[in-house]
């Protein structure tokens, strides 16, 4: 027998998938449920799909669900289940595929129990749901690694933005938000290869070059928070993503950015981590029509 109040939220990225029961009374993971495994996405579909379907296995603990929810990257056909990921260097021997009947044989389960959504929205979906900006409406999130999520809430769901590919001074958005900018600038600066940014935060306190270096980030990210901000109205913003765990090295110069036009527009960053898409991967099933 089934408890529609309990659905199996899962995060799928590049190199892992998350699970675990979500119950979306309490709005809270069922911390025992939660597994996690590593995934190469430049497997083959059928050991993708068999390593997804085992993790998330194991967060069901031998019982049934009405719903197995995923958060995804994209691009996607959410609603078919195909997968539209094309030359981006992961999974692409799913592309075309119906990922929605695949993994719903491997589970075992019918493919109307599989719900996908963009994994930028179920990040925002899962901060307002139940993390560090819940009640705001509408808001807006951004999640900053190797590239660049955006997801706006409104009229109580969130959805993928897409403002990674924006115009923004000599390229698009992604270009000055995200890993590589830092491992770029780095480069043109000092002449050295810097492996990412956790490498960089943890020299920023004794080096004022890359101290400089996150300082000018926060500009950049304010200049895109504005124009986002702007077209939304948003009341508050979530910063998530790898590069939010150096937020006190960027924190001051991207507040006093945005001070001038949107002092009143609530800044944070995640308080859920990684497990916001799981969350809200889950909640979207509180939508009309999904459970």
């Amino acid at each position: 027998m089934t408890n529609s109040s309990i659905v199996i939220g899962a995060d799928i990225g590049g190199s892992h998938i998350t699970a675990a029961q979500v119950d979306l009374t309490n709005k809270q993971l069922i911390t025992s449920s939660l597994a996690r495994s590593s995934v190469n996405s430049l497997d083959s579909a059928s050991e993708i799909i068999r390593t997804w379907a085992l993790c998330i296995k194991q967060a069901m603990q031998h019982r049934q669900f009405g719903k197995v929810c995923l958060a995804m990257p994209g691009p996607f056909d959410y609603t078919t289940g195909i997968c539209l990921i094309n030359e981006q260097n992961k999974y692409p021997l799913l592309y075309g595929l119906n990922v929605k009947e695949l993994l719903a044989s491997a589970l075992g389960i019918s493919i109307n129990d599989i719900y996908l959504n963009n994994d930028a929205a179920c990040f925002l979906q899962g901060e307002v749901f139940s993390g560090s900006i819940s009640g705001y409406q509408p808001a807006v999130s951004v999640t900053l690694g190797t590239g660049l999520g955006t997801a706006i809430y409104e009229n109580g769901a969130a959805r993928s933005a897409d403002w990674w590919n924006i115009p923004f001074r000599d390229g698009i958005a992604e270009d000055y938000l995200s890993t590589r900018w830092f491992v770029k600038q780095y480069t043109a600066i000092t002449g050295n290869q810097a492996d990412g940014v956790r490498q960089l935060a943890a020299q920023a306190m004794s080096n004022s070059l890359i101290k400089g270096l996150f300082a000018e980030f926060g500009k950049n990210l304010a200049s895109f928070l504005n124009r986002f901000i702007d077209s939304t109205n948003a009341r508050a913003v979530v910063i998530g993503g790898n590069i939010a765990q150096s937020y006190p090295l960027f924190k001051n110069a991207l507040l006093a950015e945005l001070e001038s036009r949107h002092a009143d527009v609530y800044i944070t960053t995640s308080i859920l981590g990684e497990l916001s898409a799981v969350l809200g991967a889950g909640s979207f099933c509180l939508q009309p029509g999904v459970l």
